[in-house]
């Protein structure tokens, strides 16, 4: 018991640990540098035990560019540890002066681990597509959903795999509804998450979260749907 206690506090530390660089916001994302992208979000978006260069937007951005569209530098609003109540209160008061031309959107694992329960999560979700709705300018279009990934498929899962499996499905069953409602495109890269069971080069090193190798897979999967939204 006493084990388990221990590996409980590791575990919500490691969700929870914040730094002050991990948030970036820009309230002006004109630039001729390419199309204009603010991802938002958590551990997931900010790269949790990542470098800079590895994070999921960077890689998205990078390889977006490679593709034949080019996208400038990502804004990043996203933090280790944040909910859809603590993203919601950091993009509430935010008023691009010019629209984004992309805004992506992944958060809910923390929800999740924290047991706050669907039904919040779908109020609070909603939100976050309206507001990022009106940060593309109002165009839905402009705006994609990933998947929460399941980060029962990690070392620090094993514990409770079938579990978080289980409730990560139930999130995003309720992400996908929502995005249906707005005509939102929704990228699930949750079964690439899973590949992290057989392949520990996707597990980034505190055994927790991923790998700059499983962001690119996922930054990877994104770019054909985004790239049907031009």
């Amino acid at each position: 018991m006493k084990l388990h206690l221990v590996f409980l506090i590791l575990i919500s530390s490691c969700f929870a640990c914040m730094k002050d660089d991990e948030k970036a916001i820009n309230t002006n994302p004109e630039t001729k540098n390419g199309l204009t992208y603010l991802a938002l979000g958590d551990s997931y978006t900010i790269g949790q035990s990542v470098t800079e260069a590895e994070r999921l937007p960077v890689l998205f951005a990078k390889s977006m560019s490679a593709s034949g569209l080019k996208v400038a530098e990502p804004e990043i609003i996203a933090k280790t540890g944040w909910t859809t109540a603590n993203l919601l209160s950091n993009v509430n008061s935010l008023n691009a002066e010019n629209p984004y031309d992309l805004v992506s959107l992944l958060i809910g694992v923390n929800n999740q681990y924290q047991g706050l329960g669907l039904e919040q999560y779908r109020l609070e979700f909603v939100k976050l597509l309206q507001k990022s709705i009106s940060l593309a300018g109002g165009r839905a279009n402009r705006v994609f959903v990933m998947s929460i990934p399941d980060w029962g498929s990690t070392p620090a899962g094993s514990g409770a795999r079938d579990i978080i499996a289980k409730e990560i499905d139930q999130y995003n069953e309720v992400a996908k509804e929502e995005c249906a409602k707005e005509k939102i495109v929704f990228i699930d890269i949750t079964p690439s998450s899973k590949r992290a069971l057989t392949d520990l080069s996707l597990v980034a090193t505190d055994g927790l979260h991923y790998s700059g190798k499983m962001h690119q897979i996922w930054a990877d999967q994104a770019i054909p749907a985004v790239k049907m939204l031009f």
